[in-house]
């Protein structure tokens, strides 16, 4: 119910300054925001918030998507839910550890003892980092986190999120941990996770395993080198077909030639079509490789055939897996050549090449391809698109490693099938970015990889038995009881040891990785609502109604987070979705962290002010990239203070009856029009459109101020049945409006509310046309208020004031009928006015006293 008015308590001079440390004070001891977990769940409306990566501070961006989840509860809150709406802190993984080697000068290694009495140097040196034990470098995580998480929460209050911090959890607490691993050994139970030894994106700064998902292209500088193979050599069946004939080949990467393992062309190529079966000699190393024929293959890339490395990207691999190849790995986790040949290489001249990096072994191989003869030409430059951890510098490499998975499909059509018709099940605000899921379940090409080889971050919960040598048995893992969950293998025992048998023979051995980011984010709906933890909130909250993030995050978070909730309990974990675009820069380019391209927040929430920011927010529609603009931040601004002075005058015309009538036509004519409003704000509102209900309530408050406010205000100062009415409609609008704008502009409408009712707005009912008064034609405010404009624009022609008498107005049209005479009049200053009907459009002729 929305509080009765009380005597109004206006300040002299109000203003915008201080509002935000006043009100989230005041909400936070109200407990204005507070969830109410006595309701029934037709009464909840569950938001799973995006918990930021807290690994340095917050910028425009965040503030920009985070206002229109903000927007959308605070609505939900009025309309008479009660909002579980929790924030988190995504604490864990390589942006944490990055920020926190740079910051503290150090380096992880998980082979030193931990020192209970280490502190970092005074003064860090990034260059010369210090090693630290895998303990020590956790407890650094742990407390540089603490300080980011404490100004991450201070800015959100400053912003005005309506979140109840009650419901506060972090991805690497206690509760996450337990929860991320449960999920695990529940996949695992199932067979939805599995462990595999196969070729895996790597990335050599990080030292760590990426997902399909974290992948992106980069367009690099490059070159192909075309180099002969000599050849061919004989058939299967020792038909000579001849030593010197040489096949060319062009490629990016010859400093793989020692892992090359065959030559691939399309099976329809005629040019190679009697090469297949046959084997070739590769430059350099001699090596005899057969020539294979598969449809990959691209007759008008370079020559046409192309050499297959284990590995030099992804279609390396998917040949190597379909025509059954050997392996020859020279790639180590370092981005390093390996020290010893693979089987097979001769030591010469590989021992050229050991230990070196990719492009040092490049530049050699180059040079000995021009010694030998084996380099046809120069090479041709190119730029061509390079795959890249999304956070890395460097491009990405493919190892053997083994690592953990989640089944998504990728492998299996008939999950795949299932988790593209959860797509379809979920209602999507825009509707067209379901096209963006769809597009990449469809474009799977393996499992999910949720292990890394990092130190900050979930622990994968398995042991392995040691055998009589000191190997782990990895086929039969040691998994901990649920009840004794979170577990860390590398500090804790698997049940039926002692830590006197950590790593030796028939002892045991934890798993040393951590999961993927991912993998505990994707489970931010069962953290947050107390899965397991706490049934009766999670009965009330989940399926959760609204999962709000950025667009281009739906391949890893909200598709991660369907097939977690689809394995685990058959559903989804929400039953919508709200995205929201990126913000650019002046350029037209994404801002982010990495590019540098960033605007903080807090010095525009200081100079203009929390609702000027949030205005700016709200301005940008849903799904849609918009641009950084300091213009609608001041126009925002400007609203603000004007709802100020706007309200300072309609609650500083006197007291008004609770049972006072509108009777006058303007009057209800402008409630008549202000229901229409409010109806279509309720149904943008609805269909997650905070923008359009922000332009319907705007356009109507700056009409309402200078037409209405102006044509009612001699009438409302005065006394009688007429100037009770103005002042009637006056404060009803003004009770409209405030609610109208709360979502978006939280403080300003919570200051004006406090000067004429108790409670809170965002705790008030959010208006309903059917109850403002009835009866009226919004025809009548807008026939009045454009001959009024027109009065007003005569003046300004005639270089008057606008408060310069008018001897005689003439006014013709159709509309004059709905004119209301007095109030015209009145504001217009007429000593003489006349109306005419006539078919015609509104005219009006103005004689100046």
């Amino acid at each position: 119910m929305t509080a009765q008015p009380r005597t109004p308590n206006v300040p002299p001079k109000p203003s915008l300054d201080g509002l935000e440390e006043k009100w989230v004070r005041r909400w936070d001891d109200d407990g204005t925001y507070r969830f109410d977990r006595e309701q029934p769940r037709e009464r909840v409306y569950s938001i799973d918030t995006p918990p930021p990566t807290v690994s340095g501070s917050l910028h425009v961006g965040h503030v920009f998507s985070y206002t229109h989840t903000d927007t959308v509860a605070r609505f939900q809150r009025m309309r008479g839910r009660t909002v579980f709406y929790p924030m988190g802190w995504d604490d864990n993984g390589l942006p944490t550890e990055r920020r926190v080697q740079n910051h503290f000068g150090v380096r992880c290694d998980p082979s030193l003892p931990y020192d209970p009495e280490f502190e970092p140097p005074a003064k860090p040196d990034p260059k010369r980092q210090i090693s630290i034990s895998r303990r020590n470098f956790i407890e650094l995580c742990e407390r540089l986190t603490e300080v980011d998480e404490k100004a991450f929460e201070e800015m959100w209050r400053r912003v005005g999120l309506s979140v109840d911090w009650n419901h506060l959890y972090t991805t690497i607490g206690e509760e996450a941990r337990a929860a991320s691993q449960r999920a695990f050994l529940r996949n695992l139970a199932r067979g939805e996770a599995y462990v595999s030894e196969a070729p895996t994106l790597w990335d050599v700064t990080f030292r760590t395993a990426v997902a399909q998902a974290e992948l992106e292209d980069r367009d690099q500088p490059g070159a192909f080198y075309k180099l002969r193979f000599r050849g061919p050599g004989s058939s299967p069946e020792g038909q000579g077909l001849g030593d010197d004939r040489p096949v060319y080949i062009e490629t990016t990467r010859p400093e793989l030639l020692p892992a090359c393992v065959a030559l691939v062309a399309h099976p329809d190529d005629e040019r190679y079509r009697e090469l297949f079966g046959t084997t070739v000699r590769t430059p350099l190393f001699g090596v005899e490789v057969p020539v294979l024929a598969h449809r990959l293959a691209d007759p008008g890339k370079g020559t046409g055939i192309a050499m297959i490395c284990t590995f030099g990207d992804v279609t390396d691999v998917t040949w190597w897996r379909e025509l059954d190849l050997p392996t020859r790995a020279v790639v180590g986790w370092d981005g390093r050549l390996a020290a010893e040949p693979p089987p097979g290489v001769p030591a010469r001249p590989y021992d050229e090449l050991a230990g070196r990096t990719l492009f040092s072994a490049k530049e050699r191989v180059v040079e000995l391809l021009r010694e030998s003869g084996d380099l046809d030409g120069e090479p041709r430059k190119v730029v061509r698109p390079v795959k890249f951890y999304e956070k890395g510098t460097k491009p990405l490499e493919i190892v053997t490693t083994r690592q953990w998975y989640i089944r998504n499909g990728g492998r299996d059509r008939d999950l795949r099938g299932r988790l593209l018709a959860r797509g379809g099940e979920l209602v999507w605000h825009p509707s067209y970015m379901r096209a963006r899921y769809e597009n990449w379940v469809e474009g799977l090409n393996g499992d999910w990889l949720i292990s890394r080889q990092r130190f900050f971050g979930v622990p994968i919960p398995v042991w392995y038995r040691l055998d009589d040598s000191g190997d782990p048995l990895h086929d039969d893992p040691i998994v901990p009881a649920e009840d004794a969950l979170p577990v860390d293998p590398s500090s804790d025992v698997p049940p039926g040891f002692t830590e006197d048998q950590r790593g030796k023979p028939n002892g045991f051995a934890g798993d040393p990785d951590v999961m993927d980011t991912w993998a505990t984010s994707s489970l931010t709906p069962q953290i947050a609502g107390g899965w397991e933890r706490d049934p009766d909130l999670f009965s009330r909250v989940f399926p959760y109604d609204l999962r709000p993030q950025a667009h281009d995050i739906i391949r890893t978070w909200l598709f991660s987070t369907v097939v977690r909730a689809h394995l685990e309990h058959g559903t989804l974990p929400w039953t919508g979705t709200a995205l929201s675009g990126w913000i650019l820069d002046p350029d037209r380019k994404k801002m982010s962290k990495s590019k540098g391209n960033v605007v903080t927040p807090i010095a525009l929430l200081r100079e203009y002010g929390s609702d000027a920011v949030r205005y700016w927010s709200a301005s940008g529609r849903p799904g849609t990239d918009t641009a950084f603009d300091t213009g609608q931040i001041k126009v925002g601004r400007r609203l603000a203070i004007k709802i100020l002075n706007a309200s300072k005058f309609v609650l500083g015309l006197g007291e008004v009856a609770p049972d006072a009538a509108v009777t006058e036509p303007l009057d209800l004519s402008m409630l008549a029009a202000l229901g229409g409003v409010v109806g279509e704000a309720t149904e943008a509102f609805e269909g997650y459109d905070y923008t359009r209900a922000l332009e319907r309530a705007e356009r109507f408050f700056w009409e309402f101020c200078d037409d209405y406010l102006e044509l009612v205000k001699a009438r409302a100062y005065g006394d009688g049945p007429e100037a009770r009415s103005a002042r009637a409609a006056l404060r009803i609008a003004l009770s409209t409006l405030l609610r109208l704008f709360a979502p978006i502009l939280p403080f300003v409408t919570e200051e004006v509310w406090s000067w004429w009712r108790d409670g809170s707005v965002h705790r008030a009912a959010w208006p309903e046309a059917a109850d403002l008064p009835a009866g009226g034609d919004p025809a009548v405010l807008a026939a009045t208020a454009e001959v009024l404009r027109q009065v007003r624009k005569a003046k300004s022609e005639a270089r008057a004031s606008m408060r310069a008498d008018v001897r005689h107005a003439a006014v013709r049209g159709a509309a004059t009928g709905r004119v209301a005479r007095g109030d015209l009049v009145s504001a217009g200053r007429i000593a003489e006015l006349s109306l005419e009907e006539s078919p015609d459009g509104l005219s009006v002729e103005v004689t100046l006293a």
